[in-house]
């Protein structure tokens, strides 16, 4: 159920938006992978549905509480939250500049430029992307890494099948026929599982995917020239400086890691 409802529910809820939004803003082609403003707003709204959705799902079938599904056995912490945030937005920030300097021709940025569609884009991206991060994040991290780690009994092993299960279906869900970019996103998914499973909370997970997203957001939306940019998952659209992005993510788990092993040493 989970691996199921939640996919059809943000595929219905994205096709309706963008069959709204082609009409309002009187599109030939509602479909077409160019992020308006209102495009983007229907994406990240379904996607954080789905979130919800998902974890409210389990928490029904498995019958426990959906607060223990989003850290456990501490509470949820704010402040844990905070701290992972700052973290990763310098860790994203760096990886962003790095690419920048080494490998620009890989990026979709065209030049520096700024009109209503960006102002537009921008405001989009900074109020609604964090609930898209947060929504996947429920789904993959909180949801089926769980019920798909319930398959196996022993503990290592299962923790093992969550995760592969977890990060295979995030990648698969982006829809990209490149191999490095489903690579890139498989790998992102196992990293962020692991920030769950060590930190035991959805917190650090959340924290990365919102300044990753909102952070990569605003750089491609202000360097498309004030136009709308636009997606390109297809075969050949990734290649080898996604490895800078991933050693941002090794470099998450790393802090992740440490920050964790000091807490519990200290407490």
């Amino acid at each position: 159920m989970v691996l199921a409802v939640p996919p059809l529910v943000m595929l219905v809820l994205q096709v309706l938006s963008w069959q709204l939004v082609g009409v309002i803003e009187g599109s030939d082609d509602p479909m077409s992978p160019t992020m308006t403003p209102l495009k983007s707003l229907g994406i990240n709204l379904s996607i954080g549905a789905s979130g919800v959705v998902a974890i409210l799902l389990l928490a029904r079938t498995a019958r426990v509480p959906w607060r223990s599904l989003i850290s456990s056995p501490r509470p949820f912490d704010a402040r844990r939250l905070g701290t992972y945030l700052v973290a990763a937005a310098l860790l994203v920030g760096a990886g962003i500049g790095v690419t920048a300097l080494v490998a620009r021709d890989s990026t979709p940025w065209v030049g520096f430029g700024v009109s209503g569609t960006t102002i537009a884009l921008l405001i989009v991206t900074v109020l609604t992307t964090p609930l898209q991060s947060a929504g996947e994040e429920l789904w993959w991290r909180s949801a089926v890494l769980p019920a798909a780690a319930s398959w196996v009994r022993a503990v290592r092993p299962a923790l093992a099948v969550g995760l592969v299960v977890s990060s295979l279906g995030f990648a698969t869900l982006h829809g990209s026929s490149d191999p490095w970019l489903f690579g890139y996103f498989a790998f992102i998914g196992l990293c962020t599982g692991l920030m769950a499973i060590i930190s035991r909370g959805i917190e650090a997970p959340v924290a990365f995917h919102a300044a990753n997203n909102v952070l990569f957001g605003i750089v491609n939306t202000v360097l498309a020239d004030g136009k709308p940019y636009a997606i390109d998952r297809s075969t050949d659209s990734g290649d080898a400086s996604l490895l800078i992005l991933a050693a941002v993510n090794i470099a998450m788990v790393a802090l992740v890691w440490l920050r964790e092993r000091h807490a519990r040493t200290t407490s």
